[in-house]
């Protein structure tokens, strides 16, 4: 867990959106407020925003279908965004995307912002492209995200199930980016979600300095994959771009 001063800190509302500019060197340290909270998100380089994230690669890579310490979350040209230094969870989803307006009307009804302001039902497909619109990007532009603090886990037959009550008050993950990076996130619920009610679960964010990376880091060894997307990240980072193997 990152005991370095906090730079910056915020907290966001259930089924709101939100985007920032994290730089390589600091943690993003995401926190639960009050359990089975949802945060979908999404990453871009924002010197090249045709790089994004690649949850495919991200997955066969490190031989896993859930995302926890140790993790790295990759870009589709093999570059690593931001590892996953500490976590208290274990467990955090990134194959079963947004939900839609259709999805969330279907389930608790269809609240405009016109008829009830703040207390619309929001969902993480529109939030998404609100917060790409402003970097001119589009549907075109939308990848696979992750939901962070959310479990879904397959049976012998390959059905997906939705774990309820996985995150509790006070849960945590923190991500330590390895570039710089555009993180295009929401607060809105996840689309197996099968709550009653809309659920508003809110989260806080901090900014933190990161502890340099040594060549003993956790997620840097924690599979071979791994030390070759950091090799990558170094190279790119000296301004030669990806290594050429012609």
């Amino acid at each position: 867990m990152s005991t370095s001063p906090v730079l910056y800190q915020d907290t966001l509302v259930g089924g709101c959106h939100w985007s920032l500019r994290m730089r390589r060197g600091t943690t993003l340290r995401l926190i639960d407020l009050d359990g089975d909270a949802n945060v979908g998100m999404l990453f871009y380089n924002p010197e090249n925003l045709l790089e994004r994230y690649n949850a495919p690669d991200t997955l066969k890579c490190q031989h896993t279908f859930k995302l926890a310490k140790g993790n790295c979350l990759y870009s589709d040209m093999g570059r690593i965004f931001c590892s996953v230094t500490a976590d208290s969870l274990g467990w955090h989803e990134t194959v079963c995307g947004n939900s839609t307006a259709a999805i969330v009307n279907k389930k608790w009804g269809n609240h405009t912002y016109q008829d009830y302001r703040n207390d619309r039902h929001q969902n993480g497909y529109d939030s998404f492209l609100v917060e790409l619109a402003k970097y001119g990007l589009g549907k075109r532009d939308l990848a696979s995200n992750i939901n962070f603090f959310s479990k879904v886990y397959t049976d012998s037959d390959g059905n997906l199930h939705y774990v309820t009550k996985h995150s509790h008050a006070g849960d945590y993950v923190e991500l330590r980016f390895e570039m710089d990076s555009l993180v295009i996130l929401h607060t809105c619920p996840h689309p197996l979600n099968p709550a009653k009610d809309y659920p508003r679960k809110p989260i806080r964010y901090e900014i933190h300095r990161s502890t340099p990376v040594t060549d003993l880091d956790f997620c840097k060894n924690f599979c071979p994959e791994n030390r070759r997307g950091f090799e990558n990240n170094r190279i790119y980072h000296l301004g030669h771009g990806n290594p050429s193997h012609d």
